[in-house]
């Protein structure tokens, strides 16, 4: 397909006929046109192959290098993600689902079929619960069948699609005395309709490619057909649309590359576009980050998720286009999140006011917002980014993210969450930082959902072989471009260790690229092939281990796993001073019932820690589930006594307290015990 480059209205209502006139693009499972909207919505038009899609289908995406490994084809073992996504399976999406129960979340689609008598509970994005709860379910089925999970989940789809009305219209919050608000402008901007839909079409596919049962996508592109495309769009009767969230320019490209439909794939640019009717007041643009081109933008800022999900759908759109303009203002945002708005846990969003990005080296640690579901986001749009290129630089976020501000988003039994992910905490506060239940409870199922489809992001082929991006303990069948089987395991304990062992056997020899990604984190790696050394290893690329692979060949890979101090740039006011330590992909925090000075905790308040000599590294097997913990010989200087507020004068010095050894643990792991304060940038004394 060509690419859609920035138009105004009428132009991409010109192009939107022409295109309409053509047939739809071939698909791997054959020819498909778009007859009737009965024929999509039955589901005839849906892929065969449902069992081979990633967690995104780049089958037959034209612009992605890199092309995706299904869920099914991994298998996580014994290791560092095997313990997180088995309690996610048995303890955190059934307890959820409890959750969802008793806070009315299904009571709001029964009472639309006169089975509840219940009042509508929760806010305008409630629907999108249930949605993303079915979608973490659609991934753990993908690695294992469940079928008492399956079971309910399929009643509560059934109570899900019985509440959709004729016109394809699905919301439980906007019926009866609200039902005259559907869709107006201002409704698009804060109502979250689109939102609620994206999420529905995505918890869809994902249980659609976990158990080839249509049912809920079927409700999706009912409304979508019956209801979006009909009344809303660039055509002269249409009325104008703006996603208010981002969500659903990605769920309707992922719907384009389910069916062949290639109406979807142009509403998600037209809506990526926005649209020149809709008089939107600048702070609006902003915070909703849409409403413009988003190929005008030349920054991050507004809420974060938001923003995250944006870039998200815009690189799905450049998967399937190729335009140009698109991936010049991504690789900038990008440059943008990494250079000024990231926070060291791979966490993003500054404010807790707007739940947004500040300004450029804005990156608070006590009053971080740091959503999780920003995190996850973050994620997200760096693995269509590493689809796109298959640069590391990409891959290296993603691993900051998901061993860091991603995995603190879960509690270690798997039944409490954070919402915000600060990086440092005052315990006298009493902010409780963990709970069962928020009212706005996007965080949790999102977690879910991201702990359930990780196999899908350890691999991805590409034309001349395999990447291999994340490493833990793990089986991959699959198969070549070419079609010959492949198989590869991985042996290590990392991240507690940096050895990776790699077999790959292939039923008979073939020539391919092995792709291998070194973290820019790893100073010195070495990398052997059959024993023998690999050269040209740089840190933050991915190596290219070209061979002739005989069929029964192993790698090595040694990664450099000292302890490393880091300091933030000068321009981040709130870590002057402070250092923090980061141990491979993990980043280290103290929490304050580590720290000792006798037999007495040390204050967190005024203190400041000289920092001297090596950082030693343990594993202790009954410490938070079993980390490696660090120790960094010091001593704390406490703050003068003094009445004033300020004081003239050179400053007193400070009272230094008896050496000992600071204690470290990873970010992750913090708040699982009792509540103590805890930070990652630690105030140091050089000395």
């Amino acid at each position: 397909m060509t690419a859609l480059p920035s138009m105004n209205r009428r132009t991409f209502l010109n192009a939107s006929i022409a295109a309409a006139a053509s047939s739809l693009l071939p698909r791997m499972y054959g020819e498909t046109n778009s007859s009737t909207l009965e024929e999509a919505a039955s589901g005839s038009h849906l892929t065969p192959n449902w069992k081979d899609e990633g967690v995104l289908d780049l089958t037959n995406s034209p612009h992605a290098k890199l092309k995706t490994v299904p869920i099914r084809a991994v298998v996580i073992e014994q290791g560092f993600w095997s313990p997180r996504r088995a309690t996610n399976v048995t303890a955190s999406i059934p307890s959820m689902r409890e959750e969802l129960l008793e806070h009315g979340r299904m009571d709001n689609f029964l009472r639309l079929e006169n089975r509840s008598t219940a009042q509508q509970r929760g806010p305008v994005y409630s629907d999108s619960d249930i949605y993303k709860w079915a979608e973490a379910v659609g991934f753990a089925l993908q690695s294992e069948p469940l079928p008492e999970l399956r079971r309910t989940t399929d009643e509560m789809i059934q109570t899900v699609v019985a509440a959709q009305e004729k016109s394809g219209y699905l919301n439980t919050y906007y019926v009866q005395d609200r039902a005259a608000q559907r869709m107006l402008p201002h409704t698009q901007e804060m109502g979250h309709e689109l939102y609620n839909i994206g999420h529905l079409l995505q918890g869809a596919i994902a249980y659609y490619r976990a158990t080839g049962d249509p049912t809920l996508l079927n409700a999706g592109m009912r409304f979508i057909d019956g209801y979006l495309l009909p009344d809303y769009g660039p055509g002269t009767n249409q009325k104008p649309i703006v996603a208010g969230h981002p969500e659903i320019e990605m769920s309707l490209i992922e719907l384009y590359r389910t069916t062949g439909n290639r109406r979807y794939l142009e509403l998600a640019g037209y809506i990526l576009h926005g649209d020149d009717r809709l008089n939107l007041r600048p702070e609006s643009i902003t915070y909703m980050f849409c409403g413009i081109p988003f190929t005008s933008r030349t920054k991050l800022e507004g809420h974060a998720v938001r923003a995250m999900y944006a870039c998200c759908g815009a690189t799905d759109y450049y998967l399937e286009t190729g335009d140009p303009a698109y991936w010049q203002t991504l690789n900038h945002l990008w440059q943008d999140l990494s250079e000024h708005q990231m926070y060291i846990t791979g966490g993003v969003g500054a404010r807790s006011q707007g739940e947004s990005f500040g300004h450029a080296f804005e990156l608070p640690n006590a009053q971080a917002y740091g959503e999780s579901c920003a995190a996850i986001g973050n994620m997200m749009w760096n693995w269509r980014m590493l689809a796109a290129s298959g640069e590391a630089r990409f891959a290296d976020v993603i691993e900051r993210a998901l061993y860091n501000g991603i995995n603190s988003g879960m509690s270690l039994d798997g039944k409490l969450y954070c919402y915000r992910n600060p990086l440092a905490h005052d315990s006298s506060t009493r902010d409780k930082i963990r709970n069962p239940w928020y009212d706005t409870t996007c965080c949790p199922p999102n977690l879910e959902r991201t702990l359930a489809s990780l196999p899908g992001y350890f691999y991805s082929t590409s034309e001349d072989g395999v990447y291999v991006h994340l490493y833990d303990n793990s089986e991959m069948n699959w198969h070549l471009h070419s079609g010959t089987s492949l198989h590869i395991k991985q042996e290590t304990r990392y991240p507690w260790e940096g050895d990776v062992r790699l077999h790959v056997h292939l039923p008979a020899p073939e020539a391919f690229t092995l792709y291998v990604r070194i973290p820019a984190w790893s100073r010195t790696t070495t990398v052997t092939l059959n024993d023998k050394p690999v050269e040209g290893v740089k840190a933050g690329e991915y190596l290219p281990i070209h061979n002739h692979w005989s069929g029964h060949d192993h790698v090595e890979i040694s990664f450099d796993m000292q302890p490393k101090l880091v300091h933030a740039n000068p321009a981040v006011a709130d870590d002057m001073g402070r250092v923090a330590i980061q141990r491979g992909p993990i980043v280290y925090c103290m929490e304050q019932l580590d720290q000792k000075a006798g037999s007495a905790p040390i204050e967190f308040y005024g203190y400041s820690a000289h920092l001297t000599g090596e950082t030693t590294s343990s594993f202790e097997p009954n410490l938070l589930g079993g980390v490696v913990a660090l120790e960094h010989p010091g001593s704390f200087a406490g703050a003068p006594a003094t009445e004033a507020l300020y004081s003239t004068g050179e400053p007193s010095a400070a009272k230094a307290e008896p050496a000992t050894k600071l204690k470290l643990i990873p970010y992750y792991a913090w708040a699982n015990r009792e509540d103590s304060s805890m930070q990652v940038w630690i105030p140091y004394i050089r000395t």
